[in-house]
């Protein structure tokens, strides 16, 4: 049985506490991609020798740009699952279930990779969670037209933070270029998916918004 369909079956209680216990797997790092990860099999790292051929300075500046990658991979997997919570049709929220599954993937590539650079995931994980669950729940509270177009403006502002982060990556990490080009892929098809389905163009001072709050996200998230 498909996740869309177990979902549209069980009742609210029981989407709550299965909420729950995902939340807690994804914060505890326990999931698994679907897909195989774009920077390929990881490499025996020679003793001595930098993370592929990175100096110290380029590992800790790439470290930092996989975690705040990973903190927008956990804020995706919380915002879309609680979008998914409220949905009004199940075509929408299957669109959500859908998104989620992929942003599992990401988050799986990033956690291997920040393990590789010798980092860890942010240390306010929780709290992302938290928060952009319950901003999932309040943008499908506003019904699903504009509950795609709060998916839509999240991937386009996601889109153009990936496409920064291709410009300012070391330019020998190739390893975490070829995740984030995939990310980038993945996100503008949730993008167009989410406008294809009916998302309405949010007002500009939500958009606004939004980009205030992915900032004070995004410089946290590098460091902490």
């Amino acid at each position: 049985m498909s996740e869309t369909v177990s979902f549209r079956r069980a009742s609210l209680l029981d989407r709550v506490l299965s909420e729950a216990d995902r939340a807690l797997r994804v914060l505890a790092g326990s999931v698994s991609a679907r897909r195989p990860n774009p920077a390929g099999p990881a490499p025996v790292a020679e003793e001595g020798a930098g993370e592929g051929g990175l100096t110290e300075g380029e590992r800790r500046h790439a470290a930092g740009l996989m975690r705040v990658n990973h903190v927008g991979e956990i804020c995706a997997q919380a915002l879309y699952r609680g979008q998914a919570l409220v949905a009004d049709k199940p075509g929408t929220r299957e669109v959500f279930l859908r998104a989620a599954t992929e942003e599992t993937d990401h988050l799986a590539w990033l956690d291997e990779r920040l393990k590789e650079l010798r980092s860890r995931p942010s240390l306010l994980n929780p709290l992302w969670y938290a928060g952009a669950f319950g901003l999932g729940v309040l943008a499908g509270k506003a019904g699903d037209a504009w509950n795609l177009g709060f998916m839509a403006e999240t991937e386009r502002q996601v889109e153009r933070h990936l496409d920064g982060h291709l410009g300012t990556l070391p330019a020998n990490d190739v390893r975490s270029r070829a995740i984030v080009e995939q990310m980038a892929e993945d996100e503008r098809q949730h993008r167009v998916t989410a406008e294809q389905h009916g998302g309405k163009s949010l007002p500009a001072p939500v958009r606004a918004a939004m980009r205030c709050g992915a900032k004070v996200m995004t410089s946290t998230a590098y460091y902490i």
